[in-house]
Order: structure tokens, then sequence, then C-alpha cells
């Protein structure tokens, strides 16, 4: 059974950094791209980040130059490391995955950040 767990939730002051990470089981992860998404509270859910099965990398402009993501092939983890939060990226992040062949898509459960002095 696919599975999609995120950890790294909190809250941190503007300005400050968090690192989200996302394990995947239960799929072949690297053959996988790897997307974070973010939903703020009355806000349509957006897409932040992807990074392809290769490698490749993309954002949205609002995080861009701020927030980085990864992956491990080998410990079937991706991670997204947020810098310089600012309170517009106050949302819950959640984990996808995504086979652009097979079309099939896994969800994670969701994790908080909250960017607040």
């Amino acid at each position: 059974q696919a599975q999609l767990v995120e950890s790294g939730e909190g809250l941190v002051q503007p300005g400050g950094s968090l690192r989200l990470s996302c394990v995947a089981a239960g799929f072949r992860f690297s053959t996988y791209v790897m997307r974070w998404f973010r939903q703020a509270p009355g806000k349509e859910r957006e897409l932040v980040a992807h990074i392809s099965a290769g490698g490749s990398t993309n954002y949205a402009d609002s995080v861009k130059g701020r927030f980085s993501v990864s992956r491990d092939n080998v410990k079937n983890t991706v991670h997204l490391q947020m810098n310089s939060l600012k309170p517009e990226d106050t949302a819950v992040y959640y984990c996808n995955a995504l086979n652009r062949d097979t079309r099939y898509e896994y969800w994670g459960q969701g994790t908080q950040v909250t960017v607040s002095s």
C-alpha cells in the first residue's frame, strides 16, 4: 500500500528556517516526480516545489531563492528546506508523488507550518 508520511511541522519566527521531510513506501519512489504543495486557510492548494525523477527542480515564484527541494532515492525520502520564512508561508504543506506515465498519484496527510512572531 502506497504511503507518504511527512514530518517537520512547527512554529518558527519570521526569517527562520524549517526542514520538512516526506518518507515514501509502497511504490517505486525513484520513478516518481515528487512535489510539495501548500494550502493556507481560505486559499486554494498551490504547488510550491517539485523535483523530477532525475533530480531537476522547479519552484513557485513566491519561494524561489528561499526554498530548496531534494530527494534521496536510497532512503525514499524527499525534503523541503525552507529559509527566510515569512508569515505568508504559513500553511499546511503536503507531499505528493506523481508518476507521469501511469498517472498514479499519492498524497501525504499534511504537516502544519506556522510563521509568526
